[in-house]
């Protein structure tokens, strides 16, 4: 019985020890409540680009972290095909071109002339022998005959008109599609060159020479060469928190030691089905001197802070909307801002107030 009376003892003394470096008073502190978000640094105006056509690489003009300008040469495709096909088009254009084809005008033209003289001459036979016949000089199938020979050769003079007007617009029309196949085919040849769309430096080439490569070829990374902006990844529960201009601090793996301030800049709309977050980007307040695409970090997405405000560690909470005084009461809070370890209490708690921890 003295034995268990000491144990009994010993426990209700070590459970009141326990008990007591469990009390804790509220502090008076600042709180930032933020989002915890991951993601990867990349360059302003990236972009991974394409082949327009479908070809052999036969040229490189640039290697990996070369600077270039917009509209530098990145690397040339050759195709044997294509290459005959502007030539093609530059003979087609050539035959159908409409001063190459002035002669055919002319003879039309000449056609017109001469169905024009007969027209006329027909008509003067054809006049004169109706002004006899009223004088009841000659015959009316002789009569008939030069008035049908003059109707022939007034229809063949208007014939030759239109078909002269319609050899002019086919000749006009065939030398501008042939004009404008040799462009195209021009342009399309231009295609074979890859250019940069930015000012910027060349951060991978994924090809090597003599690599056939399609539409759907990825070829390179480019992207700006000074400015950099942060990919954040941001759960679909949080993200109707986020605004513009938001605080974001952030440290880089390159940079374990350091904490950087960035800005909330914009918010894509539409979420990643696989992984439920949304995109969102930021830019450095002060970026690090040396940096590089895709460098990975971990951020924190400020949404408030306050100062002075009366705090107590967030495990003393129970519900969200209790906690447990000294004496074993449990009192009612209001709780305003939260981090990953505090929670402030607007109401319902002074400094004073000593609480326990619940019970697990």
């Amino acid at each position: 019985m003295r034995f268990i009376s000491v144990i009994i003892f010993i426990s209700i003394s070590f459970y009141s020890c326990f008990h007591k470096d469990q009390k804790v008073k509220p502090t008076v502190e600042s709180i930032s409540e933020s989002i915890y978000a991951s993601g990867v640094v990349k360059s302003k105006n990236q972009y991974q680009a394409y082949a327009t056509v479908s070809g052999v690489i036969n040229r490189i003009f640039v290697s990996e972290g070369d600077t270039v300008k917009k509209g530098s040469p990145i690397l040339a495709i050759s195709s044997e095909i294509q290459r005959l096909n502007k030539e093609n088009a530059a003979l087609n254009a050539s035959f159908t071109d409409f001063q190459a084809n002035q002669g055919k005008l002319n003879e039309a033209k000449m056609l017109i002339d001469f169905s024009f003289s007969k027209m006329k001459n027909d008509s003067l036979i054809y006049f004169r022998q109706k002004s006899l016949w009223q004088q009841e000089i000659g015959s009316k199938a002789e009569l008939e005959q030069k008035e049908l020979a003059y109707q022939n050769s007034r229809t063949t003079y208007h014939s030759s008109i239109l078909r002269y007007n319609d050899l002019k617009r086919q000749l006009s029309f065939t030398s501008s599609q042939a004009k404008k196949n040799l462009q195209i085919s021009s342009s399309l040849k231009n295609e074979f060159i890859l250019r940069s769309e930015i000012d910027g430096i060349v951060y991978s080439i994924s090809k090597n020479l003599g690599e056939v490569v399609g539409p759907q070829t990825a070829i390179c990374v480019i992207g700006d060469a000074q400015s950099f902006i942060l990919e954040l990844q941001v759960d679909e529960f949080d993200i109707i928190k986020i605004r513009k201009d938001l605080r974001v601090y952030l440290t880089l793996d390159s940079y374990r030691d350091k904490v950087f301030e960035a800005r909330v800049t914009k918010i894509y709309p539409m979420m990643n089905e696989r992984s439920k977050t949304f995109l969102v980007e930021a830019e450095f307040v002060q970026s690090p001197e040396i940096l590089y695409p895709n460098i990975s970090f971990e951020a924190n997405i400020v949404l408030a802070t306050k100062e002075n405000a009366i705090l107590i560690p967030r495990k003393y909470l129970v519900n969200d909307s209790m906690v447990i005084k000294s004496n074993g009461d449990k009192l009612v809070v209001k709780v305003g801002l939260k981090d990953y370890q505090k929670v402030e209490i607007l109401s319902g708690l002074s400094p004073e107030d000593e609480i326990l921890e619940p019970p697990q």
